[in-house]
């Protein structure tokens, strides 16, 4: 079974001083770590690393044994391997990034195809782009903020580049366009592939196989992030029940079910954070 680079740390000496669930398998974690080796083999999701403190015993085995400082970014794409040896103390933060959930938002984002997102490798970079909302999401940890979290995910994703490589396959952008401004005027009712696979005048197969190479999700999964990203705008408005009813959930408890999922918190306690904020 793959692991995660979160798995493989939860199976040596790091202790985590600070976790956060953003939802949909999306953490947030600080870890202290000392005296210790750590390998990871073909791991499972994305991995974002900012070290907070300390760093310079912390040496990469595999590429001549290369030390961190404080302020160094790492990224750990899918399917990294890398040997580490620690031999002094040092603290990091780390965002943990299913792959289908960060092209996604990436596709999102950007308004591009989610086969274009560019995850290279990177050990030990001095990149502002990507440490300001690393620190962010530290402080999110530390003070139990998911609302700061989700702007710092929003901050890195849109820090991320773009691959040149040509496509084949998959929708146009002209399309993807096109069915997202049916999608949110439609939201509140139901919506069906049927009705999605028309704009594109595309089989319900082909158009699924095609929209989820474009988005990184399936149909019903990009429709859902719509839901939740609309019903994110309304919480704190007006009640939980016209939000489920704006945002085509069938009842306050079925928004309440997947916003818990998308968003790792309840309707209820996001419009409080809302109204605090």
């Amino acid at each position: 079974m793959l692991q995660s680079v979160e798995d493989y740390l939860s199976g040596s000496r790091a202790n985590a001083l600070a976790a956060l669930d953003i939802g949909l398998n999306r953490h947030v974690t600080i870890w202290e770590n000392n005296n210790d080796r750590v390998s990871y083999d073909n791991t499972q999701g994305h991995a974002f690393s900012l070290y907070l403190k300390g760093g310079d015993g912390t040496r990469r085995l595999d590429q001549g044994a290369i030390a961190g400082y404080p302020g160094a970014v790492c990224v750990f794409p899918e399917g990294h391997r890398s040997n580490w040896e620690i031999v002094s103390a040092l603290q990091f933060v780390h965002i943990y990034l299913p792959d289908c959930e960060l092209r996604a938002a990436f596709s999102h984002i950007h308004d591009r195809d989610a086969r274009l997102l560019d995850l290279e490798e990177m050990t030990f970079s001095t990149n502002t782009i990507l440490a300001r909302p690393l620190m962010m999401a530290a402080q999110a940890a530390l003070e139990n903020a998911p609302l700061l979290a989700d702007q710092a995910l929003s901050e890195l994703i849109s820090g991320l580049q773009s691959s040149p490589v040509r496509l084949t396959g998959g929708l146009t952008p002209y399309v993807l366009r096109q069915i997202d401004e049916w999608i949110n005027a439609e939201l509140a009712a139901p919506i069906r592939l049927f009705d999605l696979a028309k704009l594109a005048d595309l089989s319900e197969f082909h158009f699924h196989r095609m929209f989820q190479a474009s988005r990184g999700v399936s149909p019903h999964q990009w429709v859902t992030m719509l839901r939740i990203e609309r019903a994110r705008s309304l919480l704190g408005q007006t009640s939980i029940a016209d939000v489920a009813s704006a945002c085509g959930f069938s009842s306050q408890s079925h928004l309440s079910r997947f916003f818990k999922r998308y968003t790792g918190l309840t309707p209820a306690v996001y419009a409080q954070k809302i109204r605090a904020s």
